[in-house]
């Protein structure tokens, strides 16, 4: 069975691992990692997660090599929302399509986020994952 890409799971366990009072600073580092949507494609080409509390929009790739890309559309003033974005952006990075499935759903609840953020902001995280799911499983049935 595979198992969720090595980046992943490496902050994944760092943020376990992480005293309780700096997750929410390691959190909004990811915020900044999300990059603008390419050239020429549109918000109206992605995915509305409408879970999110903010207008937040995805989309996944599977790639000729079953690689996945990822694109986010997030707003600058949802800062914990982009940093879960933030997060999927870095730790799936050059991930295979069976490895993006092998993501556990309670990703968030793993990181320890449950203890420092909303239960609502934590819905909104597992519905983006949920959905990058649900995208690369349609694009390889």
């Amino acid at each position: 069975m595979p198992e969720m890409p090595t980046k992943l799971a490496e902050i994944v366990d760092e943020f376990a691992a992480a005293p309780r009072d700096v997750v929410l600073e390691m959190l909004l580092e990811f915020a900044d990692v999300i990059p603008p949507l390419p050239e020429g494609v549109d918000r109206a080409e992605l995915e509305q997660v409408p879970e999110c509390q903010t207008a937040f929009f995805l989309r996944a790739e599977v790639n000729a090599d079953k690689t996945v890309s990822t694109l986010f559309d997030c707003p600058p003033e949802a800062p914990t929302t982009r940093a879960f974005a933030g997060i999927l952006a870095e730790g799936l990075a050059g991930a295979s399509a069976e490895e993006v499935l092998a993501v556990p759903d309670d990703l968030y609840q793993r990181m320890g986020l449950a203890q420092a953020i909303s239960p609502l902001r934590v819905r909104g995280g597992t519905a983006i994952l949920a959905r990058l799911k649900r995208q690369v499983r349609e694009q390889i049935a």
